[in-house]
């Protein structure tokens, strides 16, 4: 077994090409997922590709690299429809794991409750693919992510970043989260909703994502439709508006716990998000 921490990008893709390897950004989840007896004929830790760690803006968007660790992201100047991944930022782990720990790492280990995906969700966020054999794909995050721990990503594939397509002007954003204490938690169930109101106060666009409520973290599309045109103070959330979602009973909580805790999660992000 062998380990490769390449400088360049076209030098990461050539060893991944050899594959299967087990690709690194961050690591912080990397022995705690290992099975035992099973290992990747190699690790590729990318975080050396000084072009995967930045966050750049273009005309189609904002471009968060595959380098890009949390506190990287909270400091970087972003505007208030990013505050609900900022938020998720601040939530994860310590404050060493959001210096080791990355956004596209987050996203590619797949788990059910990985604090970033409602964030990028209510993003309308896609993810960047790279391979010395296809070039580049550009996979929207709710085709990504596939199952728990599955992902839309081919053995020579690397993830080189998130795209983010321009935000309105007039979107804020706000993330939820509820866990079994502050710190160092794993969410029992989290919120995170995009929220742009016009000059009466009323909602006139609303995306809204649920994790740790569903294999994949899920878009609440029907209540989204629903909201346009409402006072954000003025919201009730239904359970036809939760049925997207379908909760485990687990040593965290009850099926029917999170189902209740989502619908006021729900409307404290959106009235959160509306004022500020």
């Amino acid at each position: 077994m062998s380990f490769y921490r390449p400088d360049h990008l076209s030098d990461a893709l050539e060893i991944a090409a050899q594959g299967p390897g087990k690709i690194v950004a961050g690591g912080t989840d990397l022995y705690p997922s290992a099975k035992q007896g099973q290992r990747p004929e190699f690790y590729l830790d990318i975080t050396a590709v000084q072009e995967l760690r930045r966050v750049r803006f273009t005309q189609t968007g904002t471009h968060i690299g595959a380098g890009v660790t949390w506190s990287a992201l909270v400091a970087a100047d972003l505007p208030p429809a990013f505050d609900a991944l900022k938020a998720a930022a601040l939530e994860i782990g310590s404050v060493q794991i959001q210096n080791a720990g990355t956004v596209v790492g987050n996203l590619c280990n797949a788990s059910p409750a990985a604090d970033g995906v409602p964030a990028l969700l209510a993003l309308d966020a896609a993810v960047e693919i790279l391979s010395t054999a296809r070039g580049t794909r550009i996979v929207p995050l709710d085709r990504f992510i596939t199952n728990v721990r599955q992902t839309d990503l081919a053995g020579d594939e690397i993830v080189t970043g998130i795209r983010i397509p321009p935000q309105p002007g007039n979107m804020r954003s706000a993330f939820e989260k509820l866990g079994s204490r502050r710190y160092l938690v794993i969410s029992i169930c989290m919120t995170a909703a995009n929220i742009a109101c016009d000059d009466q106060g009323c909602i006139e666009e609303a995306r809204i994502a649920v994790g740790a409520c569903s294999p994949v973290a899920q878009r609440l599309s029907t209540l989204e439709g629903r909201l346009i045109g409402q006072r954000p103070a003025d919201i009730e959330v239904t359970p036809e508006d939760l049925a997207p979602l379908c909760p485990i009973n687990d040593v965290r909580g009850s099926a029917a716990y999170r189902m209740d805790v989502v619908a006021e999660q729900v409307a404290r992000a959106v009235r959160k998000a509306a004022v500020s």
